[in-house]
């Protein structure tokens, strides 16, 4: 691992994530969806489950490391001026899809990536509802996860500490990731895109493709179907910012595919002048 990440603080920042999607469920799983939201500056929904997501996360990342900024979805944005000298920083989305979160649909997730020098060389994604984990770190694979402790979408009482050994809660490195082979040319290609935000430029691409299978999928989940062999496109011409990608790629990359420029073929790169990602193709593994 790198020297940002040991074995011990990995199995930390696991159970971190697990406690912020605890509290996620806290809010998803009350009585008659009796919770509070507002509409941030781009008139996208805010959640008290975002807000509490955020605040777990953000304090568990200061003391664990301590050295490391943090660049979040709900937290003030920091000035590239500033931003521009980061080795390694934190990008955090702490409710990824809260429309499906609204629709009670279960596909959001949390995404937390390391990033070094614009890549990311380390991504977390965590599915509240299915209690799944899917990490990457660069150069050592991806890996899916399913917690030992209880939880889940529909859980009338909410999650509770134990005394259970973090590493059995979180038995490391779990079931090793691989993207499926493929051609852009053949037919029947498993083509995953957004559920909330599916238009036009983006059906036209698909219907350009050679019998094209289409699923429409919420939240950070298109890049672990592809990062677990199960689709092989997702195009994404709407606009998304770094937060939104930067964990997926991590972990696809890992597992052998590749987040694109969808016009220039060139990676996405993170901790820009702009926090707003162009638009992008991910894909699964490409035939040479």
């Amino acid at each position: 691992m790198s020297h940002i990440l040991s074995r011990k603080n990995l199995e930390e920042l696991l159970a971190l994530i697990d406690q912020a999607g605890a509290a996620i469920l806290e809010v998803y799983n009350r009585a008659g969806g009796d919770f509070s939201m507002e509409l941030k500056e781009d008139r996208t929904p805010l959640t008290e489950a975002d807000c509490a997501s955020n605040s777990i996360i953000t304090e568990g990342l200061r003391r664990l490391f301590p050295e490391v900024p943090l660049i979040s979805e709900e937290n003030r944005e920091i000035p590239y001026e500033v931003r521009r000298n980061f080795e390694f920083c934190w990008l955090l989305d702490p409710l990824d899809g809260t429309r499906e979160f609204l629709q009670r649909n279960g596909e959001f997730t949390i995404n937390l990536a390391l990033i070094h020098r614009g890549q990311p060389v380390a991504g977390f994604i965590s599915v509240p509802c299915q209690n799944l984990f899917y990490y990457a770190i660069r150069g050592e694979g991806a890996y899916k996860i399913e917690a030992s402790r209880p939880g889940g979408c529909g859980e009338k009482e909410p999650r509770r500490e134990n005394e259970l050994d973090l590493k059995n809660i979180f038995p490391l490195p779990g079931v090793r990731l691989r993207a499926a082979e493929f051609s852009m040319a053949q037919p029947g290609l498993a083509v995953v895109a957004s559920r909330s935000h599916f238009d036009e430029q983006t059906r036209a691409f698909v219907e350009k493709l050679n019998q094209p299978e289409l699923t429409n999928r919420g939240s950070s989940l298109k890049f672990v179907m592809l990062a677990e062999g199960v689709a092989h496109l997702y195009p994404r011409l709407g606009r998304t910012m770094e937060w939104d990608t930067a964990a997926g790629q991590a972990i696809l990359e890992e597992a052998g595919g590749q987040v694109m420029d969808f016009y220039v073929r060139r990676s996405l790169t993170y901790n820009k002048a702009s926090l707003e990602n162009p638009p992008f193709l991910a894909t699964a593994r490409l035939q040479r």
